[in-house]
């Protein structure tokens, strides 16, 4: 699931009206999770409680690529969501804003100044107490270090503490500070004095250490063996542990997937995030086995180096995704992907179904691979392809493309990578290291289509996940546009990013291989799990029901 791994600011009248003026409550269960979390059988117990239970997270790659709460932006999303809080959280099912850290909000009628009001007697795990000043301290850290998805608080022009339990944003435009304090990453609430020293805190996050709010604290992790990380109950959680509940959760690192399904069957976990469309299909039916299939806001891309080597070509990348069976990749991958419609995936605002970004057309791909000196008769084109190791959609996607692409005298050499190796390799400073296309997936840092405008082809330098090296002038002018035009003016915002859309599919600077959809299966020992696609892969672990 890599970030192989992945910016809102929403009109004022979506910020005024969409958002309404106040959330208020408190929450008893995430976004997402249904009415029997909580309750349960004798085969969980409470943190103190006199039998405890383990939950077992299946992935198929390294989870804690990074740390630290402030700068966190990729597979770590699936554990730190256990450790760590938010102020609010995004339901996918009601598309709202559902209170967590905080209780109520409002905002004035500019959007400008937002008031959030703390949940009181919330400990983080150093066992100090959560205040408005540690929230503060949390964000402005954040903002301070500005990597990752530091970018969500860039409305944020200054933070207030009138009480010790209420905290004011004053923005510098209107924004929609609910929706972006829910964000799967750079909006965790954690303990600035945990290490003792604001200079030693970095080093302490990455030595293996938590200081979140969260209903999980780590147990054990041995950094340098990335196969598994163990979490243990925080007996202070401010939710409580009564009822029945998950007491331990572990992740752990299993490569082959049919590994990981034998022991799902065996009982030696309890859910996996990934297999092939066959063993998932496979596991349907059985008595101790649930199988889900959800929609998702994760999509796939195949990214073109527009900056180096013969993709540098315009037209060499636009043979490439004239080449590419879109559809006979979909068809390969057996219900666990849909077809593409741009860049922005159904079910955020600013989906457009009529837009193709997937055809396929192999008389035009030889015709401007010609034209470049390439194709059948001519000079063999040599091509690298990343993907992440241990991902065997991608892995079927590549294998794919290598067949279709050979008929075209080109060579498409594939290489599975572990993702921090292959996103280094992407990013190093010796250009000529670099790959041709690198295959990876990109959702967004929270309900909104603007992460991947302004992650994946906005130019930055040093580079981070703009990994087709795209330098386009217009499109980052637009770009920097589009942002606070969804303050103003969201119908202009959507023609702006169908523009933009249109602009990066002519340009070729990525394939879009399609939208993944979630085949999970577990235990059935697991009650009350639910996919939230704006967490994507997440499991609240707490709220499920040991039964």
């Amino acid at each position: 699931m890599m970030r192989s791994l992945s910016r809102f600011t929403v009109t004022a009248a979506v910020a005024l009206a969409a958002v309404a003026l106040v959330g208020c409550g408190s929450v008893s269960k995430p976004p997402g999770a249904t009415s029997t979390q909580g309750n349960g059988s004798t085969s969980g117990g409470g943190a103190a409680g006199a039998q405890s239970s383990t939950f077992t997270y299946d992935t198929y790659t390294q989870v804690m690529i990074g740390w630290d709460p402030s700068t966190a932006y990729s597979n770590e999303i699936i554990a730190m969501h256990d450790m760590y809080e938010t102020l609010t959280m995004y339901d996918s099912t009601t598309q709202t804003v559902k209170p967590l850290l905080a209780t109520s909000w409002s905002h004035n009628s500019a959007g400008t100044e937002w008031t959030f009001h703390l949940h009181h007697g919330v400990h983080f795990h150093t066992g100090r107490l959560m205040t408005s000043a540690s929230v503060k301290a949390s964000i402005m850290r954040t903002i301070h270090l500005n990597q990752g998805a530091a970018y969500i608080w860039g409305s944020v022009k200054s933070i207030s503490t009138p009480s010790a339990y209420t905290v004011v944003f004053h923005l510098k435009y209107p924004a929609p500070l609910d929706l972006i304090s829910s964000a799967g990453y750079a909006a965790y609430i954690f303990d600035t004095h945990a290490a003792g020293s604001p200079s030693k805190l970095t080093s302490w996050f990455n030595a293996g250490h938590d200081a979140g709010t969260g209903p999980y604290t780590v147990a054990q992790y041995t950094k340098g063996a990335e196969t598994e990380l163990r979490l243990k109950a925080f007996p202070q959680y401010w939710g409580g542990w009564s009822g029945h509940h998950y007491t331990r959760v572990v992740f752990r690192v299993v490569p082959t997937a049919s590994t990981a399904v034998q022991l799902l069957q065996s009982g030696q976990v309890s859910w996996v995030e990934q297999m092939t469309p066959q063993l998932w299909k496979s596991l349907k039916g059985q008595s101790n086995i649930t199988t889900t299939s959800a929609s998702s806001y994760q999509n796939l891309f195949a990214m073109l180096n527009t900056a180096s080597g013969p993709l540098k070509n315009v037209d060499v990348r636009r043979a490439l995704a004239d080449a590419t069976d879109y559809s006979g990749a979909i068809s390969a991958l057996q219900g666990s992907f849909v077809s593409s419609h741009g860049i922005i995936p159904k079910g955020l605002w600013g989906y457009d179904p009529s837009l193709n970004s997937s055809t396929t057309n192999v008389a035009e791909a030889k015709r401007l691979l010609a034209q470049a000196g390439y194709g059948p008769g001519k000079r063999k084109l040599t091509l690298t392809l990343t993907y992440t190791q241990g991902d065997t959609d991608e892995q079927t996607i590549a294998t794919l493309m290598k067949s279709e692409y050979a008929p075209l005298n080109i060579d498409l050499n594939i290489e599975p990578l572990q993702w921090a190796t292959q996103w280094a390799k992407a990013k190093s400073s010796n250009v000529s290291s670099r790959q041709d296309i690198l295959m990876f997936y990109w959702w967004p840092d929270y309900a909104d289509p603007y992460s991947w405008f302004i992650n994946l082809f906005h130019s930055a330098n040093p580079v981070s996940y703009n990994l087709a090296y795209l330098n386009d002038p217009t499109v980052n002018s637009e770009i920097d546009r589009v942002e606070s035009m969804s303050a103003t003016n969201r119908s202009g915002a959507i023609a702006l990013y169908h523009k933009i859309e249109g602009q990066l599919i002519s340009s070729g600077a990525a394939l879009f291989l399609g939208t993944q959809v979630y085949q999970r299966a577990y235990l059935n020992s697991v009650g009350g799990y639910v996919d939230n696609p704006a967490y994507p892969n997440v499991v609240f672990a707490y709220y499920l029901t040991p039964r």
